[in-house]
């Protein structure tokens, strides 16, 4: 599977982004965190695939499972 966040100190100043994008995953817990669907950043945001969002979503899900 290809990594779904990549970081690059030439993209974003090596914030992580999603794969192919130079918009960084922060943005996405930015927008949940204040009460805004999956949906509005979507539309925000239409170089993301709804696939993709939700792959780091369950990355990130997983990661945070496995240090509990």
């Amino acid at each position: 599977m290809q990594e779904v966040i990549t970081r690059d100190p030439e993209v974003m100043h090596g914030k992580p982004v999603f794969r192919g994008t130079r918009v960084p995953v922060q943005t996405l817990f930015d927008y949940l965190e204040n009460g805004e669907s999956l949906g509005d950043f979507l539309e925000g945001f239409p170089t993301i695939s709804r696939e993709l969002a939700v792959q780091v979503l369950e990355e990130c899900k997983e990661l945070r499972l496995a240090r509990v």
